[in-house]
């Protein structure tokens, strides 16, 4: 067995110990093996360990690797997690099954654009930018009901939120803020939790876990 593939066997138990300790934890929590900067050779051992749910950060970069993996194995789930620009739009809608990074006005009509054009209907996620940083993208905690709003008036296939939490600083209460904006508007999934933190982030709801370090080692 790789080394990939013992990692996520480590993964998952973590994951179903994390349930078990957890008060209320989600009806279910799917792990999203995160590949980025990560080729065909590290990702077949968990394709051939039976896992098919994986997330990338850029287009271009899945562009490049999951169109061949996905003629191999056809039931792969392929989550865009990272930022995307609205000229990607067509390219994101066309290979990827979720997209986790609705974050504003202008990518709401992009997004309605090509997934009327093309009849694909990637599910969407509302990243909130919990922390309020400056250099990261979503929206802020106060404007999601309007962004929520504004999609879901748009016919988008919205079905949850996203947050990353600010580094070093504990993650429970950015879980919890998400956890109740999703509840208020009635949203099931919740897209939450790395390598660092995602069995914190079960104990608050999460119903998606973004792990790539703890998979794959160190980006290079």
């Amino acid at each position: 067995m790789s080394l990939e593939a013992e990692n996520l066997r480590t993964i998952l138990a973590r994951i179903d110990a994390a349930r078990k300790a957890a008060v209320g934890p989600a009806p279910s929590t799917t792990l999203i093996a995160v590949t980025k900067t990560h080729g065909a050779v590290q990702i077949r051992p968990l394709l051939e360990a039976g896992h098919r749910v994986f997330g990338e950060n850029r287009v271009q970069e899945a562009q490049g690797k999951w169109p061949e993996l996905k003629a191999d194995y056809p039931d792969i789930e392929l989550h865009l997690i990272g930022p995307l620009q609205s000229n990607k739009t067509k390219e994101a809608v066309a290979l990827f099954d979720a997209i986790h990074t609705l974050d504003r006005l202008k990518l709401v009509d992009a997004l309605k654009t090509e997934i009327a054009r093309s009849g694909r209907t990637p599910t969407l996620f509302v990243q909130v930018n919990t922390g309020e940083e400056a250099q990261k993208a979503g929206v802020a905690p106060k404007d999601a009901p309007a962004l929520i709003a504004t999609a879901r008036d748009a016919g988008l296939p919205l079905k949850g939120l996203m947050c990353i939490p600010p580094v070093d600083v504990e993650p429970s209460p950015h879980f919890a803020l998400l956890s109740k904006i999703a509840k208020v508007h009635d949203l099931p999934l919740l897209s939450m939790g790395m390598s660092a933190d995602f069995e914190t982030a079960i104990a608050c709801g999460a119903t998606l876990v973004r792990v790539g370090t703890a998979i794959f080692g160190k980006r290079d």
